[in-house]
């Protein structure tokens, strides 16, 4: 089971940091990644991590303000988010992946976490 929060309410040009923990899984046993989905917009992939191959993946056009981590001990996926803008206003899901493409992100998603608001304004 899948835990997001950390979501809430920023002024543009602010910082969230996310997180998503939960019970049954360990970061070793596949790839965890973020998703984002806007008022009538398709969801997104964000970030993905696997801990295991030491990789990670970021939507390029977020990378730079967007930083996806790991904490093996705590068991838990961050995701730092910086010089936040109006548009990245979304409901922000934490998901369970099969594997990691370095180019696509998670793939084979096969367990969504809840979501946690952002909400950016100026």
């Amino acid at each position: 089971q899948l835990q997001a929060s950390g979501g809430g309410s920023v002024q543009t040009g602010g910082s969230l940091r996310l997180s998503c923990g939960g019970s049954g899984f360990t970061l070793y046993d596949g790839p965890l990644g973020w998703f984002r989905q806007a008022p009538g917009k398709e969801r997104e992939q964000v970030a993905c991590i696997s801990i295991s191959d030491r990789s990670a993946y970021h939507e390029a056009s977020l990378e730079g303000r967007f930083t996806i981590s790991g904490d093996t001990a705590k068991n838990t996926v961050y995701l730092q988010m910086n010089s936040l803008e109006r548009e990245d206003t979304a409901v922000y899901y934490c998901a369970a992946g099969r594997f990691l493409d370095p180019a696509l992100g998670c793939l084979g998603v096969f367990r969504w976490g809840q979501g946690t608001q952002v909400t950016v304004s100026s």
